[in-house]
């Protein structure tokens, strides 16, 4: 057996490892990695060459001489994504809304220790898990104008010069919350909004949801994808109303005017209101009354028969009303001698009389046009009803406007055609596209047709002659499913999934939406 003599073998103690000191073979130093103190020999001439890194020997020029045990921990605070973390380090972090303390098991960065309840177990693990929400940090300096909240935060917002609107945190995760208060009772004189940021929903709806009660005290909390910010009240205005505001389109119609009897003129179009998008701003639990106008009966002369109105001129058609919008019926046609009647779309003279304007009452844009002049005396002729899309022309009615809203082309709001003389040439005026009732040269003029709001057509010459009905009128509205809220009266068609993501309701009488 050979013998060792243990006094030949020299190992140089050289402390603690620096990066700047020249080594040579057997020296010993000490060496802090992966928050172990371990002793290393050099087993080979080194400088600036580190004994191991994340636990791994430098065997090219070092030997592990003695393994060490793991240094006290180091408490991080707060984790950050930009700092670099070492094997031991401790932190805590927020993930659901839950605050927790976490020990790094390996080297990382930007590695969040947990997402969504489940720990990165590859870089982290827990010491301790947090039991209650984060507590709410409040800003001091009040929101007067519009802003991004962010998690964990409450705000004084004053509405006092004006309303604000506050827009969700961005990329929330579940537990998230943020509270606001009204600093000056003024949310009921200028309310307080609330937006979803980007695709992000508030009680399960896309769409700004408002706060109208002065004092209000609001918090919301990120419950997921699905449903995303739920509202949840608390101190003293547990009533608080937070009602959701969304956007519609809209086409409001209104009722034909009835066609004059004698050469009589056509009656003008209902007045046509619409926008081109959904852009008009309906207020959660709000219920807005739809009228839908009724056509204007026909005139005629004296003696007055069965089922006549005993008034040579058309009648005005009713209006159609939704919430601010306010469509004109349309203006009566006249009679052999009388000019037609303003209104939505204008009346077109009888014979020997004007037609009357369109656009009465005036907005913008022009609800209709004017319907034409009769022919003069003895021509036998009235003038055709203004529509929504062109002036009455000759004895023909004005055509109406095309309108997709339903999701198909529709064509709304034709004038009435004028009556004539069955001694005159024979060819009594065609109503407007759009249900223009056509004019006779043989006896009544036809009605407009309900639910386009078209001009009644005029009379032909014979004393009990009656001009034909207007229309009745239509309001349509539409609105993305996801805001429908299902709570109608008056038995409007309700149409889902128009164009895959619409709801389109359809009045045809009176009755209401609450939205």
């Amino acid at each position: 057996m050979a013998t060792v003599d243990l006094g030949k073998i020299s190992f140089t103690q050289k402390g603690t490892w620096n990066s700047g000191t020249s080594y040579v073979a057997k020296d010993v130093v000490q060496y802090e990695d992966d928050r172990e103190l371990s002793s290393y020999v050099a087993i080979a001439s080194s400088t600036n060459q580190a004994p191991s890194t994340n636990g791994t020997v430098n065997t090219t020029y070092w030997a592990l001489f003695a393994k060490g045990t793991s240094m006290a921990s180091h408490n991080q605070g707060t984790y950050n994504g930009a700092t670099s973390y070492q094997k031991g380090d401790i932190v805590e972090y927020t993930d659901s809304g839950v605050l927790s303390t976490y020990l790094a098991i390996a080297d990382s960065t930007g590695q969040t220790p947990s997402t969504g309840g489940t720990v990165n177990s590859s870089y982290w693990q827990f010491i301790a898990k947090g039991t209650a929400s984060v507590a709410i940090s409040w800003q001091s300096t009040a929101k007067t104008a519009n802003f991004t909240a962010s998690a964990a935060e409450g705000y004084f917002v004053d509405t006092n010069g004006g309303s604000v609107t506050v827009t969700t945190p961005s990329s929330p995760s579940v537990g998230d919350e943020f509270i606001i208060t009204d600093l000056r009772g003024s949310f009921a004189t200028n309310i307080c909004q609330i937006a979803g940021n980007g695709s992000d929903k508030i009680k399960g709806a896309s769409g700004t949801f408002d706060i109208r009660e002065n004092n209000a005290n609001v918090r919301m909390v990120y419950s997921g994808s699905t449903y995303g910010w739920l509202v949840v009240t608390s101190g003293a205005v547990d009533a608080v109303p937070v009602t959701k505001s969304y956007n519609v389109q809209y086409l409001v119609v209104a009722a034909g005017g009835g066609g004059g009897g004698d050469n009589g003129g056509g009656g003008g179009a209902g007045g046509y209101r619409a926008n081109a998008s959904k852009d008009f701003e309906v207020i959660g639990g709000t219920t807005y009354t739809i009228t839908v106008g009724t056509g204007g009966v026909g005139g005629h002369n004296d003696p007055v028969p069965s089922g006549g109105s005993g008034n040579p001129l058309g009648n005005n058609g009713g209006n159609s009303v939704f919430s601010t919008i306010t469509s004109a019926g349309g203006g009566g046609g006249g009679s052999s001698g009388n000019s037609g009647v303003a209104g939505g779309s204008g009346g077109g003279g009888g014979q020997g009389g004007s037609g009357a304007a369109g656009n009465t009452p005036s907005v913008s844009p022009s609800q209709g046009n004017p319907g034409a002049n009769g022919g003069p005396s003895g021509t036998g002729t009235g003038g055709g009803g203004g529509g929504a899309g062109a002036s009455g022309s000759g004895t023909s009615g004005g055509n109406g406007t095309a309108n997709s809203i339903t999701g198909s082309s529709v064509t709304y709001a034709g004038g009435g055609g004028a009556g004539e003389d069955q001694n005159s040439s024979g060819n009594a005026g065609s109503g407007g596209s759009g249900g223009g009732g056509n004019g006779s040269n043989s006896g009544n003029g036809s009605n407009g047709t309900n639910g386009l709001g078209g001009g009644g057509g005029g009379g032909h010459q014979a004393g009990d002659a009656i001009g034909g009905t207007g229309g009745n009128g239509v309001v349509i509205l539409r609105m993305l499913d996801a805001d429908y809220s299902g709570t109608t009266t008056g038995s409007p068609t309700v149409t889902t999934g128009v164009g895959g993501t619409d709801t389109v309701i359809q009045f045809t009488s009176t009755g209401s939406y609450t939205a």
